[in-house]
């Protein structure tokens, strides 16, 4: 009997595989100008390799019919303007998105001859260190498990927490807080579950990869418009709903299931919609894996997200965006006694927490294609309720406590201005900001039940230009940003933040360039830190805003139209940064775990400095395989009482990593990811505090730099199979992350003296946990379904 299985199972698989190749697929999306995002009639796209291929009607859309599902290179051009090539585009016979074309205007003023622009888009203001990612690279991360924060941490300079249960971006050796994020123009808190606050890592991400377009990461050159972040933007464009048919993607994996639908709205009997939608929620079953396998806490939570889209006319357009979480973090206790999970229980926090960010976006296109207007208004909550008791399965014994909301109501208005070569943008931004926490914390004997109430406030001017037929890109930009709260908060003149950049192309193939940025940034520290009291006095309000001064240098080589390298120097200069007073180093040696960054009492007067040199190559997809290769030699380090700098949390020194991909025939996919991290320093455990104190676990500072976590490097291995069906898709993926079984580094743990069957040896002193074994491989499999 099963031979006669095996042969129908193989039946069935070459059955289902020719039958992927009968049915066929259709391409569409749409071509606008990219300065004033009017459609584009008369485009030519066109299959490269095929000859398939389609004009843009007089809205700018376009569609192919009869494509063979594969993956392809799409060509859009325009004479007047440069054309776009968009790599590695993924055809499916069901929810298959728009390719959207933004094209841009040519200096050369010839009738016949078509320019190709670069494929690695720069920015004037953002001419280097700044990575874009589309959709299908998103999804099909090897390692990733569709969220975007892991996604990230696979590009160039960025890293991720070692060892723990975290979700940091890290950018150059800067803290996780220093990055700001935003979803279509809104700015979101936080990207991850379960977040610690006044920081901005959690264990999984919230947001849904079947949303995005693109995805845009500046890491250290960013425009003015862009308040209160010093080492990163990372910039989520989603895309629209569908306007002329309903579509919907399921997928489920080992941790989670999310099902996404979008639509017209109000179609009747018209072609297309001016109104569509797109929404997805999503639910974690990784509470019941990890209750099933005896871990002693368990993460429960949900998310949403959503987008609505109306065209008003011609020139006006709606967006209502928004998105949020319910976290619930509880505790199991494991049937059978094991030291490190028996630490755990009783060491790990109870956590429940909510956020929620909604919005809406206005933006007016001048008549005369001369420019637009956007005006934004949101709102972001974040509640968290965060206890530590001494005996977490009755809860009771609270000796922590962290019951707070965030809320900020925020008002932002984009007015950008092109007149002849010139791009001028100007906004203004306003924030009411509430921030109430009820605390207690019998560790360090202080309590406090306190509620501030601030304004902040900015504005910006940006100017941008090409000279010399496209080959010299300048840029130059002003902010400043005040806040009613902090002592020197309306001093605008201490926050006037200039930057500039440039980038010049000086060979004829434009295969070489040559870019530079230099700039101040601001940022005011975290709501943690400014409603912090003793004895219901707010003894933070004399902070100041943290400043960091970025200069970067790089040069780019484009060896084929697909393929770069780039090789860049970097310099940041922290000043005003805080530093806690009951430690005595600053904020940035403390590393992030699942508490609450900032909640104490802190002076500015910290200062920093990362540096380093990072190299890339990256080919987009191109012959059946992409890759990207990229290495970072840095160093990043911080003042705290005194002038002498230590080493930052995250000052692991190198940082290598390798993404790539092949495509086999019949839709078979392989992809890898490899990361390597050099030696961590970390703060090693105050056994005399702690023994007093337990479970509460108090690190000594002082020995900061004198210990290291090991090198930590991980391989990731994924393979992709894909069956298109007649109008859907049904994707099966294999995904087994640190494929070598290559121990994980960890910090030691502590925990109470116990025997063999989990008694506790009196008198009860604190030890350090037998280091185990964290060399575990782990599979995973998920279904994606699209119709």
């Amino acid at each position: 009997m099963k031979p006669l299985f095996y042969l129908t199972l193989l039946l069935l698989c070459v059955y289902s595989s020719a039958l992927s190749y009968q049915n066929k697929a259709q391409i569409a999306g749409y071509v606008t100008d990219a300065k004033t995002e009017e459609p584009i009639p008369g485009a030519t796209i066109q299959l490269i390799g095929t000859t398939q291929g389609a004009i843009s009607d007089e809205n700018g859309y376009f569609v192919i019919n009869n494509v063979a599902p594969d993956t392809y290179t799409l060509q859009c051009s325009f004479i007047g303007f440069e054309s776009v090539l968009k790599y590695g585009v993924i055809v499916r016979t069901g929810g298959s998105p728009n390719v959207n074309f933004s094209l841009q205007e040519s200096a050369e003023e010839l009738e016949e001859v078509v320019i190709t622009a670069n494929p690695f888009e720069k920015l004037a203001e953002t001419p280097l260190s700044i990575q874009q990612l589309n959709a299908d690279e998103i999804a099909n991360y090897p390692g990733g498990n569709n969220d975007i924060a892991k996604v990230v941490q696979s590009l160039p300079g960025v890293s991720g927490s070692i060892g723990g249960f975290r979700n940091d971006v890290i950018i150059r050796g800067g803290a996780p807080n220093e990055n700001v994020y935003y979803l279509d123009g809104i700015e979101i808190p936080n990207i991850n579950h379960f977040t610690t606050q006044g920081s901005a890592g959690g264990p999984v991400g919230l947001l849904n990869v079947s949303f995005f377009e693109g995805v845009t990461l500046a890491t250290s050159a960013f425009g003015a418009q862009y308040d209160n972040a010093l080492s990163g933007v990372l910039q989520f464009d989603q895309r629209n709903g569908n306007n002329r048919r309903f579509k919907t993607n399921f997928r489920v994996s080992s941790s989670e299931a999310a099902l996404t639908v979008e639509s017209p709205l109000f179609k009747g009997n018209n072609e297309t919609s001016k109104t569509s939608f797109i929404a997805s929620a999503r639910r974690s079953y990784l509470q019941f894996l990890f209750q099933a396998i005896d871990l002693p806490f368990l993460p429960d939570y949900w998310d949403y997200q959503f987008k609505v889209t109306h065209q008003i006319d011609k020139y006006n357009e709606l967006i209502f965006t928004g998105v949020g979480s319910i976290d619930d973090f509880s505790i199991n206790v494991p049937d059978e006694y094991d030291p490190e999970q028996q630490a755990t229980l009783e060491q790990v926090p109870i956590i429940n927490q909510r956020t929620n960010t909604i919005g809406v976006s206005w933006k007016s296109r001048f008549k005369d294609g001369s420019g637009f207007l956007q005006t934004t208004l949101s709102n972001n909550t974040l509640n968290n309720d965060f206890q530590r008791f001494e005996d977490n399965v009755n809860e009771s014994g609270l000796y922590f406590q962290n019951i707070s909301e965030e809320n900020e109501t925020k008002l932002r208005v984009n007015y950008t201005k092109f007149k002849g070569d010139w791009t001028f943008i100007t906004t203004a931004s306003l924030q009411a900001v509430s921030y109430s926490n009820n605390n207690i914390d019998l560790v360090n004997n202080n309590s406090f039940n306190d509620k501030i109430s601030f304004a902040k406030y900015g504005a910006s001017f940006q100017a941008s230009r090409s000279l010399l037929s496209d080959r010299l890109d300048l840029s130059a930009g002003i902010r400043t940003d005040g806040n009613s709260f902090t002592d020197s908060g309306n001093e605008l003149w201490n926050t006037l933040s200039p930057r500039i950049s440039a980038s010049y192309t000086w060979d004829a193939q434009r295969k070489w360039s040559v870019n530079a940025s230099l700039g101040r940034y601001f940022k005011l520290p975290s709501y943690t830190v400014l409603g912090y009291s003793v004895s219901d006095e707010l003894v933070n309000r004399n902070t100041e805003y943290i400043s960091s001064n970025h200069a970067v240098l790089g040069v780019e080589y484009l060896a084929t139209p697909s393929s770069r390298f780039t090789i860049e120097g970097f310099y940041k200069k922290y000043n005003n940064y805080p530093v806690s007073l009951d430690k005595g180093v600053s904020l940035a040696n403390l590393g992030g775990d699942f508490s609450v960054v900032g909640n104490e009492p802190v002076s500015s007067i910290g200062l920093g400095r990362t540096y380093g040199l990072e190299f890339l190559y990256q080919k987009k997809f191109t012959g059946n395989y992409y890759a990207i290769l990229a290495y970072t030699l840095f160093k990043s380090e911080f003042s705290g009482v005194t002038e002498d700098y230590l080493p930052s949390a995250w000052d692991s020194r190198h940082l290598l990593s390798f993404t790539g991909g092949y495509k086999f025939g019949t839709n078979w996919e392989a992809s890898a990811r490899m990361r390597l991290i050099g030696k961590t320093p970390y703060a090693s455990v105050d056994l005399d505090a702690t023994q007093d104190s337990y479970p509460a676990i108090i690190l000594d500072y002082n020995q900061l730099g004198s210990v290291y976590l090991d090198t930590f490097n991980q391989t990731d291995v994924r393979i992709d199979k894909k069956w298109n069906f007649s109008n859907w898709t049904f994707n099966v993926y294999v995904e087994i992350q640190n494929i070598f079984g290559q121990n994980i580094p960890s910090q030691p743990e502590y925990g109470l003296n116990r025997d063999e069957n989990g008694n506790i040896i009196q008198p009860e002193t604190v030890v350090q946990i037998a280091e185990t074994d964290n060399s575990s491989i782990l599979p995973q499999i998920g279904i994606v379904i699209d119709f």
